[in-house]
């Protein structure tokens, strides 16, 4: 149990803290990358503007010098004259390649689709007019993005466009790296606050677990303490009655009371002290091969006699194809029948039913469960008490005045399903009462 708290908790540590750094590390993100992105498109712009003012300077643009620009910035520089390319980019070494036409395309059609520039803003006293503007687009074909750069230059009816092109494929590579380092750091921090969530939650449960531990130790202490005085109680109460007669024995109802709360008292001992093994990890199962049809044919037969003093209409289901047997402790799970069969018949009126039933799924090959069900017609449990029955000492308020029962049974019929690896629940019947299903492996 504690096994499972500890884990819970450092899971629950852990999940918070990394949820913090995650989101933390997010915006950081966010705000790391769109700087880097804003200084990247503002530095584009600068040195577009140093291009743009740097022809509007010359009267002849060199090949040598858009070279030299072009290698400087890692650009690439497209000039028409008149919608025609520039010599530089006819030559062989500049050649443009179809990919490179097409981008040009792709860059020039984002502009038109986008930009209207009204020739006016250029400089009027200069002898021609150059207006420029940047802007970012997606390229269909390379399924990249891109900066680019129109700048006009206007002269009498010629017009000269120098169309720039920058690939942001080093910023966004910087930007992977970094969302990388920061995964990197993120998996490794969490693992470090797993290791510590995992030591620091185990020293805060270590007082928890000697104070329990010392509980159950004193449980088990004392139940094994209370046994010899009860043996004493009971052997007294025999002596009384050999010693008086039949008849005074029988009418002799203190020593009949005696004898039955000294009963209750050691079937109280009892459980008390297979659920105090159960806490301390020693109570084990020992599993073999059993049919269980046999044994619910074992549990019909010991309640019947019983069943049939309160007049309860008692009745058993059984599949009619041979059974698989199951890996299980017999006398742990006859145990468990026998609680529910208990409980079936203390709290069902006389003339009611009792059903008991076994069935076999087979979902799958390595999925194969049996399950057994005891059904009754009794008072029921309320729908906000189901949840609470298998909680030791708890019995529902209508069961409060029943003898015999100290709210034990059903916790002991959960540690034994469980230690099983099965399940035990609880549901209403079609006719009323209650219903309990225990479902249990092949294996």
């Amino acid at each position: 149990m504690y096994q499972k708290v500890h884990l819970r908790l450092t899971i629950l540590c852990t999940g918070i803290t990394a949820t913090i750094m995650v989101v933390m590390s997010l915006i950081y993100l966010y705000v790391s990358e769109t700087g880097l992105y804003r200084n990247q498109y503002n530095s584009f712009k600068n040195d577009m503007n140093t291009i743009a003012t740097n022809l509007e300077q010359q009267t002849v643009i060199s090949m040598e010098w858009l070279a030299k620009m072009e290698a400087q910035g890692n650009y690439r520089f497209f000039v028409l004259d008149n919608g025609i390319p520039f010599l530089y980019n006819q030559l062989d070494r500049f050649s443009q390649t179809p990919s490179d036409q097409l981008l040009l395309e792709e860059c020039l059609q984002s502009y038109h689709d986008n930009f209207l520039i009204d020739p006016a803003e250029g400089n009027p006293s200069s002898p021609f007019h150059l207006y420029h503007v940047e802007y970012e687009f997606s390229s269909p074909s390379t399924q990249k993005d891109y900066f680019g750069c129109v700048i006009n230059i206007e002269k009498s009816t010629s017009l000269l466009q120098v169309i720039i092109i920058f690939s942001i494929d080093v910023l966004e590579n910087q930007i992977l790296e970094q969302r990388f380092r920061f995964i990197i750091i993120d998996i490794i921090t969490i693992l470090l606050l797993c290791m510590f969530s995992w030591f620091f939650t185990g020293k805060l449960l270590r007082p928890i677990i000697e104070n329990h531990q010392k509980q159950v130790q004193f449980v088990a202490s004392a139940s094994h303490e209370l046994r010899t005085p009860l043996a004493v109680i009971l052997s007294s109460v025999e002596c009384i009655k050999r010693q008086c007669s039949e008849e005074e024995a029988s009418e002799n109802k203190f020593l009949k009371i005696i004898k039955q709360e000294s009963l209750r008292m050691s079937t109280l001992i009892d459980h008390m002290l297979l659920l105090s093994r159960s806490d301390d990890q020693h109570f084990s199962i020992h599993k073999k091969p059993m049919e269980l049809d046999t044994l619910l044919i074992n549990a019909y037969e010991t309640f019947e006699p019983l069943v049939k003093e309160k007049f309860i209409h008692f009745s058993i289901d059984l599949p009619q194809s041979t059974l698989p047997s199951c890996s299980c402790d017999p006398d742990s799970i006859n145990q468990v029948i026998s609680i529910l069969m208990h409980n079936a018949v203390s709290y069902t009126p006389e003339h009611g039913n009792i059903h008991l039933s076994l069935s076999f799924q087979e979902t799958s090959y390595e999925k194969r469960t049996f399950t057994i069900s005891v059904a009754d017609s009794g008072i029921g449990i309320p729908s906000d008490e189901k949840k609470k029955i298998f909680d030791r000492f708890y019995r529902s308020e209508k069961a409060r005045s029943t003898k015999g029962h100290f709210g034990l049974g059903l916790s002991i019929a959960w540690e034994i399903v469980h230690a099983h690896q099965g399940s035990i629940s609880v549901h209403d019947g079609e006719a009323g009462g209650s219903v309990f299903t225990i479902v249990l492996p092949e294996e």
